[in-house]
Parts: C-alpha cells; sequence; structure tokens
C-alpha cells in the first residue's frame, strides 16, 4: 500500500473517532506515535480498529461506552508491533471464525478449511527459537490464547494442543533431528500435531499410574494400551505418545505417525463441551515405532512435567478468553433487549450481574499477565501455573453462569454465543489438570508438606 493511501486511511480512522473518544486516546497514548502505527497498518488492521472504536448506537439513545473486556487497559502495556498483532488475530477470529462455530459446535465438527486460513497469522509457536517461529514473548502466546478463546474456546484448544503440547513436547524433548524434521512443518501447520497422555483409567494420577506400556525389542519399541481424550488426533499427523518403560519403569515419549501399524483413532461422539474439538480414543495393539521417533530427550516423567508448565498458563489465558467472550456477549445483549421499554442494562441487578462479572474477569486478566511476565522472566514455577490454573478456571464458571442469567431464557440459545461459553467452561475447569490437583500442587508450595496419595 501507498505511503498516500496509509496516511489517507489514519484519517479517516481518526475522523471516525468523536471527541471525547479523542480525549481518552489522548489521556492514554502519545499521539504522534500513535499515528506513526495507524500509518504503518495495512487496510484489514484498519478496518478492524474503526470496528473497535465505532459503537453501535439506537436512534434516541445517548453515546455509550464500547464494549471492552479490558477494562484496566492492559493492552496499553503491549508494544505497538505486539497491540497490531494482538489485532490481527482479532480481526480473523471475528470475520473468519466468528460466522461459522455455532454451526460447526452444534454438528460436532470440526471446520478443517481454516487451517488454510490460520498459515497466514504465523502464530504458531510463537515463543519457540528457530525453525521458522516467530520467538516473541511467552506473553503474546497467552494474548493469542485469549484472543482465539474470546471467540471460540474449542478452535483455542486445537491450536493449544498442536502449538503447545504437540509443539512443546518436540521443543522441549526431542533431538535435533526431530526438531528439524517436524517443527517447521508444524510452524507452517502443513502437519497437525496431537498431545497423547491422559487414559481411560488415568487422568489425575498418570505421574505414577501410566498404564500405557512400551518395550524395546532390539529394532523397535513396541506400546500397548489406550488414550482418551487426545485433541486433534482424528486428522492429526503426528502424536505425541508418553508410555511406561516395561524394563525401567520410566516414562518416555514417542512420534507415533497416523498410519504406524497397531495404532487406531475413533472419534469420541456425545460431549456437552468442546463439541467442535476432535477428541479420540486411541488403542495401541502392538504399535510399533522405530527408536528414531521416540523422543530423544524425555526419559522420566519430569521431563512430561516441563511441557505441562510451560502450557498450563496458556490454558490459563484460555479460560480468561471464555470469561471475556462470554462477559462481553453478554454485557452487548443487555444493552439491546428491552424489558418494560428500557434496555434490561439499565436496571440494578442486572448491572451487579456485569459487575460482579467484570471484577472476575479483570482480576484474572491482570493474574496471567503477570504469569506470563514470570514466564518471560524465566521465573515460572508449577505452583505459579497451578494456581492460576485454578483460579481462572474457578472464576470462568462464575463469570459465564452469570452471562448465562442476565440473559434469560435466551442463554441456552446457541445464537447468542454464551451458552457455547457456558458449556466450554467446564472443558477448561477440567483439562490440564483439575481444580483439586492444581491445588495440591500449590498446597504442597506454601505449606512444605505434600498431600498427594502415594
Amino acid at each position: 500500500m501507498s505511503v498516500f493511501k496509509r496516511v489517507r486511511n489514519t484519517f479517516r480512522l481518526l475522523k471516525s473517532v468523536d471527541m471525547d473518544q479523542l480525549a481518552k486516546i489522548n489521556q492514554q497514548i502519545d499521539l504522534s506515535e500513535a499515528m506513526k502505527t495507524l500509518g504503518a497498518l495495512d487496510e484489514r488492521q484498519l478496518k478492524g480498529l474503526m470496528k473497535m472504536l465505532k459503537t453501535k448506537r439506537k436512534k434516541g439513545q445517548s453515546d455509550l461506552p464500547p464494549i471492552d473486556g479490558d477494562f484496566y487497559n492492559l493492552d496499553l502495556k503491549l508494544t505497538g508491533e505486539q497491540r497490531n498483532l494482538q489485532m490481527e488475530v482479532r480481526n480473523f477470529m471475528e470475520d473468519e471464525i466468528r460466522p461459522l462455530v455455532n454451526d460447526h459446535w452444534n454438528r460436532a465438527k470440526f471446520p478443517m478449511e481454516i487451517i488454510e486460513k490460520f498459515k497466514k497469522l504465523n502464530i504458531t509457536g510463537v515463543p519457540y527459537k528457530g525453525y521458522g517461529c516467530p520467538n516473541l514473548p511467552f506473553l503474546m502466546e497467552g494474548v493469542i490464547a485469549q484472543e482465539i478463546a474470546r471467540v471460540d474456546v474449542s478452535i483455542s484448544t486445537f491450536f493449544g494442543v498442536h502449538s503447545g503440547l504437540a509443539m512443546g513436547s518436540i521443543y522441549l524433548c526431542g533431538s535435533e533431528e526431530q526438531k528439524q524434521e517436524w517443527l517447521p512443518k508444524m510452524q507452517k501447520l502443513e502437519k497437525i500435531g496431537a498431545f497423547g497422555l491422559t487414559e481411560p483409567n488415568v487422568g489425575s494420577g498418570v505421574a505414577g499410574g501410566l498404564e500405557t506400556s512400551c518395550k524395546f525389542d532390539g529394532e523397535n519399541w513396541i506400546l500397548n494400551g489406550q488414550k482418551k481424550w487426545i485433541g486433534n488426533a482424528t486428522f492429526a499427523d503426528v502424536i505425541v505418545i508418553w508410555a511406561r518403560d516395561e524394563d525401567s519403569n520410566q516414562v518416555k515419549g514417542f512420534l507415533v505417525k497416523k498410519e504406524n501399524p497397531g495404532f487406531k483413532a475413533e472419534k469420541m461422539e456425545d460431549k456437552m463441551a468442546l463439541r467442535i474439538v476432535q477428541n479420540a480414543l486411541i488403542t495401541l495393539d502392538n504399535c510399533r515405532v522405530p527408536e528414531s521417533d521416540r523422543l530423544q530427550n524425555a526419559n522420566s516423567f519430569k521431563d512430561t512435567a516441563k511441557v505441562l508448565r510451560m502450557t498450563r498458563a496458556g490454558v490459563a489465558w484460555q479460560a480468561v478468553g471464555c470469561a471475556r467472550g462470554a462477559y462481553e456477549s453478554a454485557l452487548k445483549y443487555t444493552r439491546k433487549r428491552e424489558q418494560f421499554g428500557r434496555p434490561i442494562a439499565s436496571y440494578q441487578l442486572i448491572q451487579n450481574h456485569l459487575v460482579e462479572m467484570l471484577s472476575n474477569l479483570t482480576a484474572m486478566q491482570t493474574l496471567v499477565f503477570r504469569l506470563s511476565e514470570m514466564q518471560d522472566a524465566g521465573m515460572l514455577s508449577d505452583e505459579h501455573a497451578s494456581l492460576a490454573k485454578v483460579f481462572c478456571s474457578m472464576r470462568t464458571r462464575d463469570v459465564v453462569s452469570r452471562a448465562r442469567e442476565v440473559l434469560g431464557g435466551n442463554g441456552i440459545l446457541l445464537e447468542y454465543d454464551v451458552a457455547r461459553f457456558v458449556a466450554d467452561a467446564e472443558a477448561i475447569y477440567s483439562y490440564e489438570g483439575t481444580k483439586e490437583i492444581n491445588s495440591l500442587i500449590v498446597g504442597r508450595a506454601i505449606t512444605g508438606y505434600s498431600a498427594f496419595v502415594s
């Protein structure tokens, strides 16, 4: 785009902003720097920014504040480049994903066509160095997770499983040859990954009770057992499988390809949450995996835990996105829905619910922001990530419940989005460690005593 067109579009954008909005902007940012940033935006980014600044108003109503779940303006702590990326993801989710999610959620289908569209964003493997990855701060991985979950938690889960758990396992535990083979292709979404840890009989107790076994026969590893709830596994190209070595009793990781003999993935049906996610029951029946596909730096469950520690912060951000989507949807609804001759947003009880929702959301946002700052500083521990997972998943449950409350009967209809957030919040509450398990991790850290059953 020419410089002339950029400047022209910048002035068009500013012209669309009313004086109150301009005064507020002037108090918060350097307008000269803002002009430079705006001039660098492309047409799509400008269009999205204009959407944010404009508030749809009913004729005869006084001006209403914008619907924005970032009440403490944490987005202003991002750099201009980071903010541009956030807006690009938000615009993509609004334009490409929001129109199709309710239909696919209802039919429990994954919109495979979005993978090609996601490629253009270049947001896969955000915090990793090399292999074509963006190498951005963990903070941006969290911001992206929030923006995706703000529209749909299922799509955020698909992305987190692929970019976080699967790529993260290879990045942290793979050999250099394995990284070179898989990470560049996975970063470009040419190959899709999944992560197989949870089992039919073992969820919270995987550290000591993993039933899937592996045994080396001199040429190949032989894997036997089952994995359950494995997102993306029905169509993934590579699935990271964790199994216990029959000889050493240590947990090892394997890169299992969908064409490996003895590998079978069956789609799980009848879920009430994350219906777009294609969870699978995996059966490994004498599944043969060559030594070259064993994760060379995964030799105990401590290595598995490193992956979970890194990605658990992302799940906390995902919970924030779910809560923000529910809050913003509820606020929008209450300003349009009229009873007794005026919008229900003007009634005291509705406002009380909205303020309670915003209070929880703001507390969650500030917590995960600091969490990611600690992660970027190399200060993140298991208990830090676990506390965020506990708090955010609990508070999200409260936010979506209140969102459903203010919508009344419409709160159970997909067309208003809140029903989907209510259901999906239940999945967030359980995966990446239940509330009880994460509480025990934090409890051990603050008391010095382990309350885990041995």
